[in-house]
């Protein structure tokens, strides 16, 4: 017979048992303009039954000013804690939008016409502490002078609200590249994906021009990736921002001035196009890995869609080839051009290699797209065994001695 200690006891382990049932509160960040002073006013909203108890912002602190609230706000370096009480609580600070990425090239920016920046910079990174099954429900809307409009990789309710949902949190941040401000703007469904590609008014950016490449390549990226994100915004500007492309989830950023074909054979739009698709990051030594799939499909989607014949596919790779040559060991923190270059051809042997153990019936494009499948940190250890599991064997093509440039020590002598 059960007594009353025991009962409560069984009722306590019971109780434990049973998963936590979700419960959400709503997160609306509110977001006004002034290009008077360069700065974007952010308000950070949360309401419901139950709030988090304290969220930590690590911030910047030469962007991230004048933080304060309805509830206790503490600002000791660059973290930022906030601790909402009750049902309802408002964070604001403002956040400069200017910032340089070499001097005099930005890769933010705020003109008296527009601004363009990254919303994961607007937003710095936050650590929540909140009940278990707690989860945020966020929105995001734009305060804007008039004749001014907001684009970015969400999708935007009839009242002009941004649904902001990362599937991977409780608590949702926005991510990727935003552009405010009088615009123009080309949007067209590519394979299913909702592509936009969206400039300055008056801006010399080439957007029809390059919805019409995405068009003719994107489906052959598609093929490879196919999990690629449902909504993809390419966002373009000229001087004074930097002169290069630069990716970010379901976006990216291409400079103006930057061909959709370089004369080597590669497309800046697509090497970024691979970035956003696989979403991967190296660890401390294998950037080159990153960054050498990312070019090899720049060059290879070209390859398939016909943008470029056989021929000049042959002299691309021949033209890295004899770049690459001078990169003797790959493995280092960032990848250099030369080291990118190597890493192509690296990838390439990869690719004979799996097809001739498999005869045909797999490839490095397997490879690749268990890698975005995965996403996250990739390094040489997880590119062998995802190889080796495609292929059945390990691969010669990813010898660690052959690709940092060591030799083999000679047997020891009986």
């Amino acid at each position: 017979m059960l007594t009353m200690p025991r009962l409560a006891v069984l009722a306590a382990m019971l109780i434990a048992s049973v998963p936590a049932l979700a419960a959400t509160y709503d997160a609306h960040y509110r977001v006004e303009a002034d290009p008077a002073v360069g700065n974007l006013r952010v308000e950070l909203k949360l309401s419901g039954e139950q709030l988090p108890g304290k969220l930590v912002f690590s911030i910047d602190p030469q962007r991230h000013r004048n933080f304060t609230s309805t509830d206790s706000v503490e600002i000791q370096g660059a973290s930022v804690t906030w601790r909402p009480r009750g049902k309802y609580s408002r964070l604001h600070y403002d956040f400069v939008v200017n910032h340089e990425r070499a001097p005099g090239r930005f890769d933010s920016l705020m003109t008296q016409d527009w601004a363009l920046f990254r919303a994961d910079k607007l937003v710095p990174r936050v650590r929540v502490t909140a009940a278990r099954g707690l989860e945020s429900r966020a929105t995001m809307e734009f305060q804007l002078p008039a004749q001014w409009t907001a684009v970015s990789a969400y999708p935007t309710t009839s009242d002009e609200l941004m649904q902001i949902d990362d599937p991977e949190r409780r608590f949702d941040r926005p991510l990727g590249w935003m552009l405010i401000g009088k615009l123009g703007k080309r949007s067209e469904s590519i394979g299913g994906v909702q592509t936009i590609v969206a400039a300055p008014a008056g801006d010399n950016a080439r957007r029809q021009d390059m919805l019409s490449f995405l068009n003719w390549n994107l489906p052959h990226l598609l093929g490879v990736f196919p999990e690629f994100p449902r909504r993809l915004l390419v966002v373009s500007a000229g001087d004074p921002l930097w002169r290069g492309g630069l990716s970010a989830p379901a976006s990216l950023f291409l400079h103006a001035s930057r061909p959709l074909i370089s004369e080597n054979r590669t497309s800046t739009l697509l090497h970024e196009l691979v970035h956003v698709a696989m979403g991967i990051h190296g660890d401390g030594e294998s950037d080159w890995i990153v960054e050498g799939l990312a070019e090899y499909y720049s060059i290879e989607t070209l390859h398939r869609s016909g943008g470029i014949s056989e021929q000049r596919y042959t002299e691309a790779m021949e033209r890295l080839a004899k770049w690459g040559s001078s990169s003797i060991n790959l493995m280092s923190e960032k990848s250099s051009g030369a080291t990118t270059a190597r890493a192509v051809i690296v990838m390439r042997e990869v690719d004979a290699e799996i097809r001739s153990l498999t005869r045909g019936k797999a490839s490095l494009d397997d490879v690749a797209r268990e890698l975005a499948r995965r996403r996250g940190e990739v390094s040489l250890e997880l590119l062998q065994a995802t190889a080796q599991k495609i292929a059945g064997n390990p691969l010669k093509s990813l010898d660690r001695a052959t690709l940092s440039g060591q030799t083999a020590k000679p047997a020891p002598t009986p």
